[in-house]
């Protein structure tokens, strides 16, 4: 299975020499012209730097899949495998897009997709709960994003990504700029875990390994930073739209840095790592220079190689042990030996030391933060949560495998090669870009770079920059970091002590808005969902009375009778012979007189319709008031026999006032529609349309069968559920069948 990204990934290494110019190619195709809606498809650098790292990344997680589920079902296997791989596809999908509606539909799938893997291990509370989180977070802030291109479209009369960047002055120039930009922000804040919506990515690690490696460290949870920086172009000039960017980075940074201290799982520490360095992508994007895309781009490349390795290297030690607390693990270095060199080799870049392209990364870090007109403030942010990322490498790498102990963890089983291929893989070319970073200078970052200005800009992506400031900035973070990893267990503890001050900043106020709603949902249900279909049915009648009676008296020329008109004495007697039904209804004391009584109406409306020239409709309505009495008269003779009215006096008159209302709403209704203009350009354009674009002579017919197909077919499912509901009720209950051991 392994076969299909890797065909993709090779596909895409061979587009790289066709968008080094800066060059975006575009395919579209139409889908709903009427909509302005396409699939239209953009390859330039910056959608296929993420196109490369989803196909190639998703390549390692399939062939570390097959191995990590080695002792599950066969069909265990085939469902994750058959998810990672629709997974991979949306998110293809989502950057690749080149129409904001078609984007939106990715970008959807792959929360529902995540929501899957993350709920992987449906049998676990843990893994249902983090599911359902992620979905209600992301999937939410997807509706607000979605709010955001409806009103990209209404602006600019498009939904064109290329066709919007080229337009960015005229949509910052429109006076829904403002709330355009929100939803954007909004959208890929909770889709990346910004603050204050970081918590969901942390618990996310419910999910199998696999699932963490890929979906929620090196890919997916970038979606959110490409929408940023893909955006970053057109809002840039926008006030506030760097500096919000710039100071939620930067609080993301933080609170997820002493969280990842606080940590104490193995995957645990990583994503809360994960969720500040997407902290330090979002700042990045806010800086908006030539530096900043640079970085950015960097970053992004050096964070999913380490990070998906260390992910790797997680699930593997975890996988032999069968025990997921850093703190629990000691000595694995000869039982899991690649592992460990594996784990060593990302941790070191993850640290930003040299060789290693994280060394690269953040040098660029720092100095886009020193060309910024922000001054010192995201520099002491980015020195604090690098220190903490050092920290976080020293204590990944150096604590499962080689800390000195006397009890080493007991290893089930050994390493096997389709675990060490991806953490390997991964953490050579770590070291291979960083030795040599030519190999991707000028065919991927200044590509991708380049894509993000919206220009051509030179790149010298190099590991030594001589004795600069970033350098000396590298060298402190290095010193505090180490100091982090020595005392690591110490400050461990000393924030341990503070659960209340972490609990807001976790999902305390997630699980209160959650247990609220279900609180109001509670209370709502016991007052208006009390058993009496008697209230149900009084609420509806007067809500609609009040809503007509108001309409009526706001409006200032309001007519109701024809001044002239002929009487049509036979359509009168079929009126009286149904006011008298209705009568009858509602007077008579038996059920089954009453249903035969109302049964007059239905009749009586056929009659009308045939009378009108509708003989189809007349058909129609003979047919299904016929089945209607026949059904209903069925199950009323299975109900036992009433002696007596189940309301009071005062219950009847209350509920006679209503409906002498509720009638006299309706016959003002119809009343002033007699004498209303009628707008004919419906009918007109059916009446035109039918034959010519549906070959039918019946206008009903043709309106039912071809212009309403969906609303027909939708009908005819109801009239079917509740056909096959009341044959259940006719049946009666089923007999208990007795058989013999």
């Amino acid at each position: 299975m392994s076969l299909a990204p890797l065909s993709i990934f090779f596909l895409l290494l061979g587009e790289i020499g066709s968008v080094s110019d800066g060059a975006a190619h575009v395919k579209s195709f139409a889908w709903v012209p009427s909509l302005n809606i396409e699939l239209a498809f953009r390859l330039d650098g910056f959608s296929l730097l993420f196109a490369l790292l989803i196909s190639g990344i998703g390549t390692l997680v399939t062939i570390y899949a097959g191995s990590y589920f080695n002792g599950k079902s066969t069909a265990d296997k085939g469902r994750f495998l058959s998810l990672i791989l629709a997974f991979m596809a949306a998110m293809l999908g989502t950057v690749l897009s080149d129409n904001l509606i078609v984007m939106f539909v990715f970008w959807e799938l792959t929360s529902l997709i995540s929501f899957l893997l993350i709920g992987f291990d449906g049998e676990k509370s843990e893994a249902r709960a983090s599911a359902l989180q992620s979905l209600i977070v992301t999937a939410g802030g997807g509706l607000v994003l979605f709010a955001g291109i409806v009103l990209i479209g209404i602006t600019l009369d498009t939904f064109s990504v290329s066709e919007v960047l080229e337009r960015a002055g005229e949509l910052v120039a429109s006076q829904l700029a403002g709330v355009i930009a929100a939803c954007v922000i909004v959208g890929a804040f909770t889709k990346s875990a910004q603050f204050p919506f970081h918590f969901w990515l942390p618990n996310a690690m419910a999910a199998p390994t696999p699932a963490s490696a890929y979906l929620h460290s090196a890919t997916m949870v970038k979606l959110g930073v490409f929408l940023l920086a893909r955006f970053d172009q057109v809002f840039a000039t926008l006030p506030g739209f760097g500096e919000t960017l710039v100071v939620a980075g930067s609080i993301t940074m933080l609170v997820s840095g002493l969280k990842a201290i606080r940590a104490e799982s193995f995957k645990a520490i990583l994503a809360q790592s994960t969720v500040a360095s997407l902290g330090i992508l979002v700042m990045l994007i806010g800086l908006d220079s030539e530096v900043a895309a640079v970085a950015t781009v960097g970053f992004i490349l050096a964070h999913a190689l380490y990070k998906a390795a260390l992910f790797f290297c997680a699930g593997t030690a975890i996988h032999a042990t069968g025990e997921a607390r850093l703190a629990n693990l000691r000595g694995l270095g000869r039982a899991l030996p690649f592992t460990a060199i594996a784990t060593i080799l990302a941790s070191l870049s993850m640290a930003g030391l040299p060789p290693f392209v994280g060394f690269i990364s953040k040098e660029y870090l720092f100095e886009a933060q020193l060309d910024s007109s922000w001054a010192i403030f995201p520099v002491v942010v980015a020195v604090i949560v690098n220190a903490v990322m050092v920290g976080v490498a020293g204590v990944v790498s150096i604590r499962p495998y080689y800390w000195p102990t006397k009890t080493p963890t007991v290893v089930e089983h050994g390493e096997t090669p389709g675990m060490l291929v991806g953490p390997m893989a991964l953490a050579g070319f770590g070291i291979l870009i960083g030795l040599f970073p030519a190999i991707v200078a000028g065919t991927v970052i200044a590509p991708a770079a380049s894509a993000l200005r919206g220009e051509q800009i030179e790149v010298s992506f190099g590991l030594w920059h001589g004795l600069t400031p970033m350098l000396a900035l590298s060298v402190i973070v290095v010193v505090i970091g180490s100091v982090i990893a020595i005392w690591w267990e110490a400050i461990h503890r000393r924030l341990a002590q503070y659960d209340r001050f972490f609990s807001l900043l976790g999902d305390r106020f997630y699980r209160s808005a959650i247990d609220s709603t279900l609180a109001l949902a509670a209370s709502s249900t016991k007052l208006l969902q009390n058993g009496d279909q008697r209230r149900y049915t009084a609420v509806v009648v007067l809500t609609v009375t009040a809503a007509l009676a108001a309409a009526f008296v706001s409006m200032p020329d309001f007519a109701f009778l024809a001044a002239e008109g002929d009487i049509r004495f036979a359509v009168v007697a079929v009126l009286a012979l149904m006011v008298l039904g209705a009568i009858a209804t509602a007077l008579v004391r038996s059920l089954i007189a009453g249903l035969v009584a109302s049964g007059l109406v239905g009749f009586g409306t056929a009659v009308l319709f045939m009378m009108h020239g509708a003989p189809d409709l007349a058909l129609t309505q003979i047919a299904v008031e016929t089945l209607l009495v026949v059904l209903l008269t069925a199950v009323l003779l299975r109900l036992p026999a009433r002696r007596r009215h189940s309301r009071t006096g005062g219950e009847r008159n209350r509920d006679a006032v209503l409906a002498l209302g509720f009638a006299l709403m309706i016959f003002v209704a119809l009343a002033s529609v007699g004498v209303s203009p009628i707008d004919l350009r419906l009918s007109e354009y059916f009446a035109n349309a039918s034959y010519v674009e549906a070959y039918g002579r019946n206008v009903v017919n043709v309106i039912l069968v071809d212009f309403r197909a969906i609303d027909t077919l939708g009908e005819i499912a109801v009239v079917a559920f509740a056909t096959v509901a009341a044959w259940g009720l006719l049946r009666g209950p089923a007999k208990l069948i007795r058989t013999k051991d």
